[in-house]
């Protein structure tokens, strides 16, 4: 019967797209986790939906609307934080609900068909075309590469930014670069997880994957295994429970964090890199 599910195009698609947004996720998750950015990624993904309903209000690609609104919500937090975290957590919160509310607005004044909200707000991998799991992956490959030439760089100025200044790396540019990349990963992971489920698939495997590991690069290699391992896994136990692929997902990577975080605290193992 297991089989017998990759003679579907539907399956294969949507096992290419777990696979392609677990290492996606499993790389800027890391990121996001490390530098403690998942309020402000969730403010992101839901700014997002303001371009997105936009993009339908004008009959253009919604994803489209999206990535414009992603990355400038992205630039717009970074730009502020300088001035305190305050006026960043007053920004995240301004552009996490109006940017939820002019999508909702623009796409109930757009005449004729109305979408269905849920699949912008839950996912459905089961829809993603091939060529959108293409982009996916060329996105993926070229974040990996981003990540491998400019290591060091990106890694002075997230967590040791007065040494970066002192060997003069263009840290503001790099900053500015990594919320573009930041924002980028999260409509990419919106397409397949939804809006409210994206922050679960790039929090979960970085934190599993923190339990092991203290170095930011082999916390991003283990969190891309966990992903993967865990995504696939809850992709088939959707087919076999006949539930939502997204959400039994996000749940079977929660079980995963609780076993391996019970299995931690009663010291079962110790395994750090």
């Amino acid at each position: 019967m297991i089989l017998d599910l990759f003679s579907m195009p539907f399956f294969v698609n949507a096992l290419l797209s777990v696979a392609v947004m677990s290492v996606l996720t499993g790389i800027i998750g890391s990121y996001i986790v490390s530098r403690k950015l998942v309020f402000m990624s969730g403010g992101i993904s839901h700014a997002s939906f303001g371009g997105l309903g936009i993009a339908w209000f004008l009959g253009l690609n919604p994803m489209l609307g999206a990535f414009v609104f992603g990355v400038f919500s992205a630039l717009s937090i970074e730009f502020i934080s300088s001035r305190g975290k305050n006026e960043k957590d007053t920004a995240i919160g301004i552009l996490w609900s109006v940017g939820m509310a002019i999508g909702i607005l623009f796409i109930f004044l757009t005449p004729g068909y109305q979408p269905n909200l849920m699949s912008y707000l839950f996912g459905n991998i089961l829809v993603v075309p091939r060529s959108e799991i293409i982009f996916g992956a060329i996105l993926t490959l070229g974040i990996a590469i981003l990540f491998v030439v400019f290591y060091k760089p990106i890694l002075y100025v997230a967590f040791d930014r007065e040494f970066a200044l002192v060997r003069r790396m263009p840290v503001k540019t790099v900053n500015y670069l990594m919320m573009v990349v930041v924002a980028l990963a999260i409509i990419m992971t919106m397409k397949v997880a939804g809006i409210i489920l994206a922050i679960a698939m790039l929090t979960l495997p970085p934190v599993i994957a923190s339990l092991f590991c203290k170095k930011l690069s082999w916390m991003m290699i283990v969190s891309v295994v966990v992903g993967v391992a865990g995504s696939v896994a809850g992709l088939f136990l959707s087919f076999l429970f006949d539930t939502p692929a997204s959400a039994t997902i996000v749940f079977t990577l929660g079980v995963i964090y609780l076993i391996v975080k019970g299995l931690k605290v009663l010291q079962i193992f110790k395994i750090e890199k």
